[in-house]
């Protein structure tokens, strides 16, 4: 059978009378080629004697431009980080808005019809976390009410509790927050010596009524004894409706807080944890020989929340939360942060009730405590670069001397500051 393949046949070249023409060589279609070239070369030349890809105005200028920009990179970093600060602050201002959509979503819900719960496809359902907050009463305590509506912002400020054993430590606590530019906090004076030196600093402060109960504790109690008197003072603040940041005052701020929390949850806590196993949880397996093919038990291990700084919404777990510790600690002789770790995280169980309040871990290395600082971060090339929102001496005893330490390596960039300080106490 024959196949009709491609004709390949020679270059012809035919003349304007139609005849036959003859073939050219391979050496004259090179000779042909390089000619027209050539001549292709010639018109280019002469018409574009700049040549066909000239650089435009604006390459130009930038090629010129070039070092000044080089000069300007300081300037520009500084910018960039100025806009970063003002997105954190965004982002956190879109979690809120979240969250409060959340909320009216889930109490438009409520004894409507059962459709609206109805589930969605695989791997498309999430629960709401967020609780709705409680309506306002200003009637609990019109006084306070009138104060905490000068010094909040957006509902939220920072409180601490504090009385004259430890004032050295509370002038270096809120010099700090008015050098971060923080002006949402409010000192709740436990005697009479903190207000005044609170009002003579120009430091927004309250005292409450007299209370025997409390003022007893108020004025003679060391740092456990006053710290568990914080979950009866914070009532008042959530029933007229403001989220609280509540703050011990052995704490050092760097940057503002209110710009790096979810609030999507009723307790949002800086942990004791010193890694991410401790810190947000790990399955720890115990083994018991004597039990031979089931030795060994999985359990679940988590470092305990720090009652000393922690965020608080305005809603009925979180009221709850508060009425049982200090319910507790009224009729037991117990470390107030134990109570308020055990009243968090128990389960209901039989001859138990447990606390359905949501809850969320901060960030370890921007809510730091003094164990991560000393143990770990100073150790670290990179980690030393990390600014933190706020570092907690919570490990340690020697506070004043660790938190002017912390100001002279964060704030005044004194690379050495933290090097004498031994890893724990001594």
């Amino acid at each position: 059978m024959a196949l009709a393949g491609r004709r390949d046949g020679p270059l012809m070249l035919r003349g304007g009378g139609g005849g036959g023409g003859k073939p050219l060589s391979r050496g004259s279609r090179i000779a042909v080629a390089v000619a027209v070239g050539i001549a292709l070369g010639c018109v280019c030349a002469f018409l574009y004697p700049d040549g066909l890809f000239r650089p435009s105005a604006s390459a130009l200028q930038w090629s010129r431009h070039v070092d000044t920009a080089a000069c300007e990179s300081s300037g520009r970093v500084t910018n960039l980080e100025s806009q970063l600060a003002s997105l954190e602050r965004k982002n956190a201002e879109l979690r809120r808005q979240i969250n409060e959509l959340s909320m009216k979503l889930q109490l438009a819900g409520q004894g409507k019809d059962e459709t609206l719960y109805k589930a969605g496809p695989f791997g498309t359902v999430k629960a709401l976390r967020t609780n709705p907050t409680v309506m306002p009463d200003e009637s609990v305590n019109p006084r306070l009410a009138k104060i905490l509506g000068e010094v909040a912002v957006k509902k939220e400020l920072i409180v601490a509790l504090a009385n004259s054993n430890v004032r050295e430590m509370l002038e270096v606590w809120f010099t700090n927050i008015k050098r971060v530019g923080i002006p949402n906090f409010l000192v709740v004076a436990l005697d009479d010596n903190i207000e005044s030196f609170c009002k003579s600093k120009g430091v927004p402060v309250y005292r409450r009524d007299p209370d025997e109960g409390i003022d007893n504790i108020a004025k003679t109690g060391g740092n456990h004894a006053v710290s568990g008197l914080k979950f009866r003072v914070l009532r008042e603040f959530l029933q007229l409706g403001y989220s609280i940041l509540l703050s011990d005052i052995d704490i050092i701020f760097l940057r503002n807080p209110f710009d790096h929390l979810y609030r999507d949850s009723d307790v949002e806590s800086m942990s004791d944890g010193h890694n991410n196993m401790t810190a947000y949880g790990f399955n720890d397996v115990f083994d018991e020989p004597s039990m031979g093919w089931a030795r060994y038990a999985h359990t679940m291990r988590i470092w305990v929340y720090n009652s000393g700084f922690f965020y608080i919404r305005p809603t009925i777990p979180s009221i709850e939360l508060l009425d049982r510790v200090a319910d507790r600690l009224s009729h037991e002789k117990a470390w107030d942060q134990a109570v308020f770790n055990e009243e968090l995280f128990f389960p209901s169980h039989p001859g138990y009730e447990g606390l359905y309040a949501s809850r969320r871990t901060m960030d370890i290395y921007l809510f730091m405590n003094s164990k991560v600082l000393f143990k770990t971060v100073r150790k670290d090339a990179q980690l030393k670069k990390l600014k933190p929102v706020i570092v907690h001496l919570n490990y340690h005893p020697d506070k004043l001397d660790r938190m002017k330490a912390v100001i002279e390596f964060y704030v005044n960039g004194k690379q050495d500051a933290l090097q004498r300080f031994p890893d724990g106490s001594e």
